[in-house]
């Protein structure tokens, strides 16, 4: 043996109990699941960077005001503001949101004395409603698209329609139909007492009416689509067993279909609660803001006047859902999906 491989011997032998051999015998005993964990945590952690900053930001911003110009820090009192209505009950600094008030004096939608209330309970009702009906439909239309029938493909092609027309001239669409002026709807429907007859798009219940089913009208392909991606991913053998053992129909469904769909119906409402959540665009575009105050509309209220309180809106908003979400995962998780 040379005197050089009697030197690098026990190098090499020195290397090897450093801590990158350290490392990678770490790594191979950490197993099948622990070793996808640990290829995904660098993902992970930037998409929640990514996530968490801006909300972490918006959340610092809302203790302050005059954000832009000279920032002074008040603690929580754009939150106290915004949950007791301040000393103006409407809107704490904004010259533009005003929603309108009853003849008791309360705001619409429920009896409140301050316009955040309003908005909250607008956006909650609204969402609720829409979710609902778009699942009902969408599950209905996913039934039958999954059906083997000739024109299936050009069926699919037409129920994304509504929802590929961009919301301004959807919520155009629907303006001009309720429209004193322009309108053709409105007198049917006020025949039957569903919505007001005079001055239609100006009555708070009226509009949210007419804005929930614009909403149900364009979203509920997308519902529809989800919900059919899951029963296509149901194996028709299953069927086939549950014909030979004599199962009905209505059996099928629910021994069946709605247990295996039911992980792609909970992701479905989940995008859309979330969205619903955000509604901003089609309020605008049908009624306006002050008729039907959301909380997306009295973010972009106070912008320009109280960016502190703006903040505050948001991050209120992004907390409720926050909380949905974690309540549909909790429930999935409970549930083995």
């Amino acid at each position: 043996m040379s005197t050089e491989d009697s030197v690098s011997g026990p190098a090499r032998q020195t290397n090897r109990s450093g801590p990158i051999v350290a490392i990678t015998r770490w790594m191979e005993n950490l197993g099948e699941t622990g070793f996808a964990y640990l290829l995904l945590s660098p993902i992970v952690l930037l998409l929640s960077a990514i996530a968490l900053y801006p909300l972490l930001r918006t959340f610092e911003l809302s203790l302050y005001q005059n954000v832009l110009e000279e920032p002074v820090f008040v603690g929580f009192e754009n939150y106290v503001q915004l949950f007791t209505g301040g000393a103006d009950p409407r809107m704490p600094g904004s010259t533009t949101f005003l929603p309108s008030v009853s003849t008791d004096g309360n705001f619409p939608f429920v009896h409140v004395d301050g316009a955040f209330r309003s908005a909250l309970a607008v956006t909650l009702i609204f969402s609720v409603v829409s979710v609902f009906f778009e699942t009902l439909i969408g599950f209905g239309q996913a039934l039958v698209l999954d059906q083997d029938f000739r024109g299936r493909r050009w069926v699919r092609a037409a129920i994304i329609i509504p929802w590929a027309i961009p919301v301004v001239i959807q919520g155009m669409i629907f303006y001009l139909m309720f429209h004193p002026d322009t309108g053709f709807m409105t007198e049917y429907l006020a025949n039957w007492g569903i919505v007001e007859p005079v001055n239609t798009l100006n009555d708070p219940w009226s509009s949210l009416l007419i804005i929930t089913v614009a909403d149900i009208w364009k979203t509920t392909a997308f519902m529809a689509l989800l919900i059919l991606a899951g029963l296509q991913s149901i194996d028709r053998s299953l069927y086939d067993v549950a014909k030979v053992a004599g199962a009905t129909k209505w059996q099928e469904f629910r021994y069946i279909t709605f247990p295996l769909v039911l992980p792609a119906l909970g992701i479905a409402i989940l995008f859309r609660t979330i969205d619903a959540m955000r509604i901003y665009g089609l309020i605008d575009t049908v009624s306006g803001c002050t008729t039907v105050p959301s909380l997306s509309c009295m973010v972009v209220a106070t912008f320009n006047t109280n960016r502190g309180l703006a903040s505050a809106i948001a991050f209120v908003t992004a907390g409720i859902i926050a909380i949905a979400v974690m309540g549909v995962i909790y429930q999935q998780y409970k549930e083995g999906f």
